[in-house]
């Protein structure tokens, strides 16, 4: 099968921490981007939102748009207003040529709990999840029919956080809600990456691999540490530079059928983890790695 590699800007500026690399022009992340190998780009906060706009950024540097983060808020909102919100955003990855969205559901206090003890967050009570499901499966739907399929993210300081969560999720709705699979996220979370894989696989349609430093990851859980409050200590690192067993997560891939963009999504603190040397230091290995798990890798063209 054959596979694309792609970033997320996050490498280079943080749209959530704007002190973190907010001074980063976008031209820095796009030159940089390519000359790390990659063939496409996530969207991020500085990138324009007007469709040839957008496309006239990138195609200096024969990068494709793989995909875009939405702050959802399908648990607060009706079906219809959470479309009609998302719309502009649907409307300007498809016409890119993206084929997801990646849609995390930040209701009730996703960016305030970044910043908390990752024991205080949101949860959905255990009478919430029949009704969640119906919901989210039939806004994925819309998504579907308008060209632009879900890629919902589990993530720390969410209702999808753990483990447990995704698979109460991934039960409770129908195949059109696909997977956003996180190895950082479920790694972080208490989760087991590879268990996790295997029991979602099916519904695994977009890839963000980001790995973690093991003595971080304990310290982060035993001090109850907030999410941004890791990221900042260096709980993250790219593919191959920490303890994530990314071998047997792509051959689990790899014998499974998945096709798609497997992206480096490893927030740092540009300040201590030079953007360029992390970026291509996450391309090689995971190139390396994808490769020996059996993927075709497609380079970039240009």
């Amino acid at each position: 099968m054959a596979v694309k590699l792609g970033i997320n800007p996050i490498t280079w500026t943080n749209d959530d921490v704007p002190e973190l690399g907010g001074d980063t022009p976008l031209e820095v992340c796009l030159s940089e981007t390519s000359q790390a190998g990659y063939a496409g780009t996530e969207l991020g906060g500085k990138f324009p939102k007007q469709s040839e706009a957008l496309k006239a950024a990138l195609k200096p540097y024969s990068l494709e748009l793989i995909s875009g983060w939405y702050d959802g808020r399908i648990c607060e909102k009706e079906v219809e207003e959470e479309f009609d919100a998302i719309l502009p955003h649907l409307t300007l990855l498809r016409d890119l040529g993206a084929k997801h969205v990646v849609y995390a559901d930040t209701s009730r206090g996703r960016h305030g709990a970044i910043h908390d003890r990752i024991s205080q967050r949101p949860k959905l009570a255990d009478d919430e999840w029949q009704a969640y499901g119906a919901k989210i499966t039939r806004l994925a739907e819309r998504f579907a029919d308008f060209g632009v399929r879900m890629a919902f993210h589990h993530h720390m300081g969410t209702i999808i956080e753990t483990d447990e969560e995704i698979g109460r999720l991934m039960a409770g709705s129908g195949e059109a809600v696909g997977l956003l699979y996180d190895t950082g996220h479920c790694a972080f979370s208490g989760g087991d990456p590879e268990s996790l894989l295997r029991r979602h696989i099916g519904r695994v349609v977009h890839v963000h691999c980001k790995d973690v430093r093991p003595e971080m990851l304990k310290r982060a859980r035993a001090a109850d540490m907030s999410f941004m409050g890791a990221v900042m200590e260096g709980i993250f690192t790219v593919p191959g530079d920490g303890g994530i067993d990314y071998a047997t997560l792509l051959k689990v891939l790899a014998d499974n059928g998945y096709a798609g963009w497997l992206v480096v999504e490893a927030e740092q603190d540009p300040a201590r983890a030079h953007p360029l040397t992390y970026a291509t230091m996450g391309y090689r290995n995971l190139r390396e790695l994808a490769r020996k798990a059996g993927f075709t890798v497609d380079e970039r063209k240009g």
